[in-house]
């Protein structure tokens, strides 16, 4: 006996429910994503030499509760200065960022503000040095 297939009825196979240049067809964290490699790319355009070797990854959740000197509850983000082996690191947490944001243009702004912010302490400037924008 043939296993069952899902077009149980004849109507054929299944297609796609969005196609794929839609913006429904990609995920919630794929979008994040790519409103984070937008922020990363205009950081980048501007400081790409003091950069270089700098990774970003985005993340869902911070894989560890607060450190002491980070106020305010859950961090959005977190600068890993480079280590033997280990290259500095620029993290995003997406779901507290999601959490915080109102809207896509203010997802947009708090994520370029939560890279700013450790890109700054990358380079020990203040954040406003890093983008006239912060805070904007």
């Amino acid at each position: 006996m043939a296993p069952r297939r899902r077009d149980r009825r004849g109507r054929g196979p299944r297609g796609l429910l969005l196609p794929p240049d839609l913006p429904g067809y990609r995920t919630r964290a794929e979008r994040f994503d790519d409103v984070v490699l937008d922020a990363v790319e205009r950081l980048e355009r501007r400081w790409g030499s003091r950069l270089d070797g700098t990774e970003f990854a985005v993340e869902d959740v911070p894989p560890s509760p607060p450190a002491p000197w980070e106020h305010g509850g859950v961090p959005l983000g977190r600068y890993f200065p480079a280590d033997v082996g280990a290259p500095a690191r620029v993290v995003v947490y997406r779901r507290p960022v999601e959490t915080r944001a109102e809207g896509e243009a203010d997802l947009a702004d708090l994520v370029r503000d939560v890279l700013v912010e450790q890109v700054a302490a990358a380079l020990s400037l203040p954040p406003e040095d890093v983008d006239p924008r912060y805070r904007d």
